[in-house]
């Protein structure tokens, strides 16, 4: 009977949190997914991992990385207690799963290079790379080191975005910001990634044309889809809010809400997927996006011509 209640017991306590690591102090994210994991104060607080080991990283040459590298490292030590390790090998030893979280894309695929070595589940941030080449080639560094990986924009898990899904939808036309950093191969992976993230959120893979026409407060792509779907994007300089038009037959719906609603259900899919090593994302239409990116800059260079997905 005392062995029955001692593995009773044994089996009601709470699995002990996910070490998570932070590869990149130099975002925004690195504080908030922290913030989410290891306040449990928070009124969004989300159980079951936590951040205990971070590595700066940063990027000299983009001023949002240099500028908060520092900063945001030092948060996350003084307020968080996240231990700070000199290299990305030292932060492995100390961790069950990796967020690759380094603002500059270019960094994504010199990092995972070691990341992969150990062989740990990783979240990567956007943009997963600078390049169509680079997302492919950490895919394929993945597959053959048998590394279980996602990347997503938060807005790919925006509470408003499922009432959008009208039935017979064959269009959408989705909006955002759209910032430049010169040093990015690929104009629409810096930021207009997040937007891009939202149309094939909401339409899935199958493009395999675009036409990119550009001006100096706004760049717009349209994609044809195989199946007659067409979906456009619009980002915006300086600055806009992210937006959708769904179009069907019988109905045309626009969000009323800002689509950003916050880091929780993100970090949430994160977390269950370092769990089940099951990503919440086909990573094959992780790399159409990039595919759509990079044809959407070629078609930038040729002066707008339709350009075909490689």
């Amino acid at each position: 009977m005392r062995v029955f209640l001692f593995l009773l017991a044994a089996t009601a306590l709470p699995a002990a949190d996910l070490r998570l690591g932070i590869v990149g102090t130099d975002t925004s994210h690195s504080v908030a997914f922290t913030a989410l994991l290891n306040d449990a104060a928070n009124k969004n607080h989300l159980a079951g991992a936590r951040v205990v080991a971070a590595y700066k990283g940063g990027s000299s040459d983009i001023k949002e990385s240099s500028s908060r590298v520092d900063k945001f490292a030092e948060e996350l030590s003084t307020k968080y207690g996240v231990e700070l390790t000199p290299d990305i090998a030292t932060l492995l030893t100390k961790v069950d799963a990796v967020l690759l979280e380094s603002v500059d894309g270019r960094k994504h695929l010199e990092q995972f290079r070691q990341i992969v070595k150990a062989g740990k589940p990783v979240f990567i941030d956007k943009p997963l790379a600078s390049s169509l080449a680079d997302a492919r080639e950490i895919a394929r560094l993945a597959r053959e080191n048998n590394v279980k990986w996602f990347s997503a924009s938060v807005l790919r898990f925006s509470d408003v975005l499922p009432a959008l899904k009208v039935d017979g939808l064959n269009g959408v036309y989705a909006w955002g910001p759209g910032p430049l950093e010169e040093h990015h191969q690929l104009s629409l992976s810096w930021y207009g990634v997040h937007t891009v993230e939202t149309l094939f959120t909401m339409l899935g893979r199958g493009c395999e044309e675009v036409t990119f026409t550009a001006s100096d407060d706004a760049d717009v792509v349209t994609g044809k889809w195989k199946d007659g779907r067409i979906g456009t994007i619009r980002v915006i300089r300086p600055y806009s809010a992210f937006g959708v038009t769904a179009f069907s037959p019988k109905a045309i719906k626009t969000n009323e809400k800002d689509l950003y609603t916050g880091y929780q259900n993100l970090v949430k899919e994160i977390i269950q997927f370092f769990q089940t090593g099951k990503a919440p994302i086909d990573e094959q239409e992780t790399l159409e996006m990039f595919a759509f990116m990079d044809a959407a800059q070629r078609s930038k260079e040729a002066g707008g011509a339709p350009t075909k997905l490689r």
